[in-house]
């Protein structure tokens, strides 16, 4: 019986060494937050894999056709026919914003006529008027007359300017200008009826 009491008591202090034990323990973080954390961190990464279809979508806009820029479109009328009694046209296209003086210019469209040679016109100083045309279509997207033009043009039709002062609208312009050209030398009378000229008529 004594050695049954010593080992209750034994056993007793064990069951208490362990209580305390247990009181004293402090808990460790599990593994399964460490792989709740690894699964987190790979969604997060999965998330930042690009979409096929976002790239193809952007693929598609980067490979689409810019825009046309705006440009005005010119028919200028010579004032000599051409041989078989039909007027001489040429048709170009610029940016607006510039003088007509320029336009024709650089696009070898004769201006002077017989005022061309050096010292025969002003260069576009407006003071001499040998720089005339008459504006059959697109007055709208022309400036207005400015002062030298209103005191050389004073006894010309409206639709007549000195080239040289006359601003063809602005960057952002489009539209139809049609220019007859030197018309105090114009020995002829041609009727112009508005008509949709292709596209690959007009060169820059």
């Amino acid at each position: 019986m004594g050695s049954l009491q010593l080992n209750s008591y034994r056993l007793a202090s064990q069951f208490n060494q362990n209580a305390n034990n247990i009181h004293n323990y402090k808990p460790f973080k599990s593994s399964s937050t460490h792989l709740s954390f690894s699964r987190a961190k790979i969604r997060a990464s999965s998330a930042t894999v690009p979409d096929d279809t976002s790239n193809q979508s952007q693929a598609n806009n980067n490979t689409a056709q810019p825009e046309e820029p705006p440009q005005v479109n010119f028919a200028f009328v010579h004032s000599v026919l051409l041989p078989d009694g039909t007027p001489d046209i040429h048709y170009r296209t610029a940016c607006g914003g510039q003088k007509l003086r320029d336009i024709m210019l650089d696009s070898n469209i004769e201006l002077y006529g017989p005022y061309s040679r050096v010292l025969l016109n002003c260069a576009g100083g407006g003071t001499c008027a040998t720089c005339m045309v008459e504006v059959i279509q697109g007055r709208e997207l022309l400036s207005p007359r400015t002062d030298k033009e209103k005191e050389k043009l004073n006894r010309k039709p409206k639709n007549w300017r000195l080239a040289c002062q006359t601003t063809v609208g602005n960057p952002d312009s489009t539209g139809m200008v049609v220019i007859q050209q030197l018309p105090e030398w114009k020995g002829h009378e041609w009727k112009y009826e508005e008509v949709q000229v292709p596209a690959q008529e007009f060169s820059q």
